[in-house]
């Protein structure tokens, strides 16, 4: 799709755009990057459909304990970059990581394929939690990383960002489509490994594209200081020291992922950690103006909180209503609930072209939404997707599909309302130095949203005071809580939206030396 720049931006400024051939009004690495996260999308949802029928009809653990573990090593998967990113900002820099981490991806993928005879005493269920570990810590070099160098493309000031992440995350949901139907249906049709295995076979594509096209990124990501990398330790070249250190934090990993409550205490302790470290640096270190975007991003983050948790239902308690509750007959067909997965990325693919033209349709003419209101009406849908599936529930019949349906639109059009701008306000807002830390702590907030969700997602499967057990209307009664409880954050988030929009200081941007 092409988003044809501007001559001038709405103030009137020439805009400055960095070098580089270009494809379809973009710079071609954007399609290098929509490839290779298209692929990494591919193996990491194609496995994300089938995790909550495999922890309970594999493994059969409970619908609680599932949500949990669940939750657990989603919220893992976001926690992780800002370890990552860090490591990226001061060393190894972001192309490096980025293939480290899909590396340690591909292994975790293929791992996946050791099912076992669904023993929860036996090596199987451990070679199952390493493979977690192996695919969380990839997730953490390469997650944040590949979403910075897509920023590094573009000039701070130009207007193409919005379009080109939106066109980012349209490469995201392709994949996460294509691995949710593959993955999915082989999983569900002929066994789990052959599911898992399609997505780690998804997952070496990407680490192929990504490295085959590294001349297409013009430089960008690369380490600040290769002499620091090739600096020896006892003999050892530092750039190794840090990779030997990615694998001991598989190791912890592995034990963690094991023990939920722990992770449920680290999220809240380094949250707030992380929280206050950001806030401190701005206001100690960071003039007026680059101070108050940070604060702004902080306040962005903290509400994609709210959005994430309820929105990540997706996976699991959803993904166990549709599979229970709904009538799946689609022409004829009885249809796998882990398809349903890929409504949403579908969504994505079709809607997110259009949400792109209309940003830049609307910004030619000062129309377009600030980035706080496109937050708060993302939260607004999010919460009128759950009402509307609870209003066309019939407790005891099977829900209609259509409904189903509705639900993931008015997700997606809540998610393309609130990510793809996010990751883009992250990066334009962050000074350089800072650039990995803030999306690091982007996905921190997704992190959190993801262990909440897993708790909601127990919520739904939690037995009546009486020792009953949860049953469909234990379902819809939580799915009305939280979507009026989201539709009313929305509100509030509108409501203060201008507010939050001074305090971006987006009139007066501008772009770095050289």
């Amino acid at each position: 799709m092409s988003i044809s720049p501007t001559s001038h931006d709405m103030s009137g400024k020439a805009e400055a755009h960095i070098g580089g051939p270009e494809f379809l009004g973009h710079p071609r690495g954007l399609f290098l990057l929509f490839f290779a996260e298209m692929w990494e999308r591919f193996s990491y949802y194609g496995m994300r459909a089938l995790l909550i029928f495999y922890l309970t009809k594999h493994w059969l653990f409970s619908d609680q304990q599932a949500s949990v573990i669940y939750g657990s090593y989603t919220a893992l998967v976001y926690i992780t970059p800002v370890i990552g990113g860090y490591l990226a900002d001061r060393y190894l820099g972001q192309r490096k990581a980025v293939l480290f981490g899909a590396l340690l991806l591909s292994f975790g993928h293929l791992l996946m394929g050791v099912e076992g005879d669904g023993s929860q005493t036996g090596v199987a269920l451990n070679i199952f939690w390493l493979a977690l570990a192996f695919i969380i810590v990839g997730s953490g070099f390469l997650k944040a990383n590949i979403s910075v160098i897509v920023g590094q493309l573009y000039s701070r000031t130009d207007p193409r960002r919005d379009g080109a992440y939106t066109i980012f995350y349209m490469g995201v949901n392709v994949g996460a489509a294509l691995g949710t139907l593959v993955a999915g249906w082989l999983g569900e049709s002929y066994g789990w490994s052959y599911g898992f295995g399609a997505a780690g076979v998804g997952m070496l594509l990407g680490l192929i594209v990504f490295a085959a096209g590294k001349p297409l990124l013009m430089g960008k990501g690369e380490a600040p200081d290769e002499a620091t990398l090739a600096n020896k330790i006892g003999g050892i070249r530092f750039e190794h020291i840090i990779y030997a250190l990615g694998f001991m934090a598989v190791g912890i990993v592995w034990v963690m992922i094991q023990h939920q409550a722990v992770i449920g205490w680290l999220l809240g302790a380094t949250g707030a950690a992380l929280v206050l470290y950001v806030v401190h640096t701005a206001v100690v270190t960071l003039p007026a103006i680059d101070r108050d975007r940070i604060l702004a991003a902080v306040l962005l983050i903290v509400g994609s909180i709210l959005f994430w948790a309820l929105f990540e239902q997706a996976g699991s308690s959803l993904n166990l209503y549709t599979d229970r509750y709904v009538d799946r007959q689609m022409l004829g067909m009885d249809v796998k609930a882990s398809i349903f997965q890929s409504i949403n990325p579908i969504y994505i693919a079709l809607l997110a072209p259009l949400f792109a033209a209309l940003w830049t349709w609307l910004g030619r003419r000062g129309w377009e939404p600030s980035t706080p209101a496109k937050f708060g009406l993302g939260i607004v849908q999010l919460g009128l997707g759950f009402l509307v599936l609870v209003a066309g529930a019939m407790n005891g019949v099977a829900t209609p599909v259509v409904f189903i349906f509705l639900i993931y639109l008015l997700h997606t059009t809540g998610e393309l309302c609130l990510s793809p701008v996010g990751l883009s306000a992250m990066n334009r807002l962050a000074p350089p130095q800072m650039a990995g830390l803030i999306m690091g702590t982007w996905f921190f907030a997704s992190a959190t949203g993801n262990f909440a969700s897993g708790l909601i997602a127990a919520a739904t499967g939690a037995e009546g005071a009486g020792g009953e057990a949860a049953n469909q209307q234990t379902v819809l009664d939580v799915y009305a809580t939280v979507g009026w409880v989201a539709v009313s954050v929305g509100v509030l988030v509108i409501v203060i939206s201008p507010l939050i929009k001074r305090m971006m200081h987006l009139d007066l941007l501008q772009d770095e030396a050289g």
